[in-house]
């Protein structure tokens, strides 16, 4: 028998999230029936989403999030001892997988871990991974970039912002990107490339806007929402398109905050705006990777991390990475 820990969600959250809306259990697998794999967690991914979809899971539930973890035992022919898995089971050092058994969230499934070359196995949890297909197919399937546009990030240095910028100056935008902090600020304009960073929490955002693109903004990657989103909007140029991530801002906030309409720039800009969840395109997910691994090979785009140590310190690194302390994609080393 093989012990095995996970964090379950006992209630949903109220604001922040807090230590004691998790329980850590601690429990005996049962032994593998013909189809299972016992796979030990390596990696394991803290997002936005799981804050966001806290309130739409009925509780209690297993926090799930992708892990890629490493056969250990194998009734799966497909799946032999030794080989990588990404999967959605999320908060747990061990567990028994069924790889044709249908996922509890929409946007995974389970497979191999594609093949990384050198690259770390820990990027299967972000940048090539779920994040980086959202940050591909958000941004190049519903902004359609075309090469001398101006391109603005919000959130730009976290998981997904920080990559599409980068898809933006391979495709030959102009990057424009907003974060919390100096060091931040710094990291997108020296490292990756951005034509203009600028710190949200102490500028006038419209002023820098209106300096940093004189010509107006032609694609907008929405990763945070709130009046910053409002202001970007109304500083677009005709025909522009804006790609919906999440709403990071109003995530751990009990009382939805006011933002300026948006419906005026809408319409007189005939702007095209729509949401997305990844999962559309899960099917050409291999595209996508197959692209960032050879991005990263061949020096075009950077994969930064921000590693926490420790299955015992997941909440941190998860509440962590909602204040914003992360550059790059939060994971957690088991």
């Amino acid at each position: 028998m093989v012990k095995a820990r996970k964090y379950v969600a006992k209630k949903h959250f109220q604001g922040d999230p807090k230590r004691d809306d998790y329980e850590l259990i601690e429990y005996e697998l049962p032994p593998l029936k013909n189809g299972e794999v016992l796979v030990k967690a390596e990696w394991i991914s803290v997002d936005p989403c799981q804050r966001a979809f806290n309130s739409q899971v009925k509780t209690p539930f297993d926090q799930f999030s992708a892990q890629v973890g490493v056969v250990l035992e194998s009734k799966a022919p497909e799946f032999p001892v030794g080989c990588r898995i990404v999967s959605e089971k999320g908060w747990c050092d061990y567990s028994i997988v069924n790889p044709k058994e249908k996922s509890k969230v929409d946007w995974l499934r389970v497979y191999k871990l594609p093949n990384m070359g050198n690259l770390s196995p820990s990027l299967g949890v972000g940048t090539v991974g779920m994040t980086g297909a959202t940050a591909y197919f958000g941004f190049l399937e519903i902004c359609k970039p075309k090469a001398g546009e101006t391109v603005v990030v919000t959130g730009a240095a976290g998981a997904v912002g920080s990559m599409v910028g980068q898809i933006a100056k391979i495709k030959g935008c102009r990057v424009i990107g907003f974060a919390g902090s100096d060091e931040k600020v710094k990291w997108l304009e020296t490292e990756l490339g951005f034509d203009k960073a600028i710190n949200y929490k102490t500028a006038n955002v419209v002023q820098a806007l209106k300096d940093a693109a004189p010509k107006g903004v032609d694609c907008y990657y929405d990763n945070v929402g709130g009046e910053i989103s409002s202001q970007i909007m109304s500083q677009m140029n005709s025909h522009g398109r804006v790609a919906v991530c999440g709403s990071i801002s109003s995530y751990n906030e009990s009382n939805m905050p006011k933002a300026t309409i948006v419906q005026p720039s809408l319409v007189f800009k005939q702007l095209k705006v729509e949401g997305f969840i990844v999962s559309r395109w899960l099917d050409r997910w291999p595209e996508a990777f197959a692209d960032i691994i050879k991005w990263i090979e061949t020096g075009k785009l950077q994969a930064r991390q921000h590693i926490t140590e420790g299955f015992e310190n997941l909440f941190d690194a998860f509440v962590g990475m909602l204040a914003g302390e992360n550059c790059g994609k939060a994971v957690v080393k088991v």
